[in-house]
């Protein structure tokens, strides 16, 4: 199942499958390891939406998530 970021609840993780948007901002996320494949935690969902990837913390203003294609992952 295919769903926004912004749909997870705390705690779920998921797999991302597709990330959108302007060139340079997929090349960023990709930089700090957000990037299809990659497994990320959602510790806080909103605005801003804070998430666990890896060993690293990364914060996503307003409809960040939006653009970040995902399928949840049972833990």
């Amino acid at each position: 199942m295919l769903i926004p970021l912004d749909m997870l609840q705390p705690g779920e993780k998921a797999e991302v499958v597709e990330v959108s948007g302007d060139a340079a901002w997929v090349c960023r996320l990709a930089e700090m390891g957000l990037r299809e494949g990659c497994q990320l935690t959602v510790l806080q969902p909103g605005s801003p939406c804070l998430l666990k990837v890896a060993d690293c913390r990364l914060c996503l203003r307003g409809g960040e998530a939006t653009q970040i294609l995902v399928t949840p992952v049972n833990a």
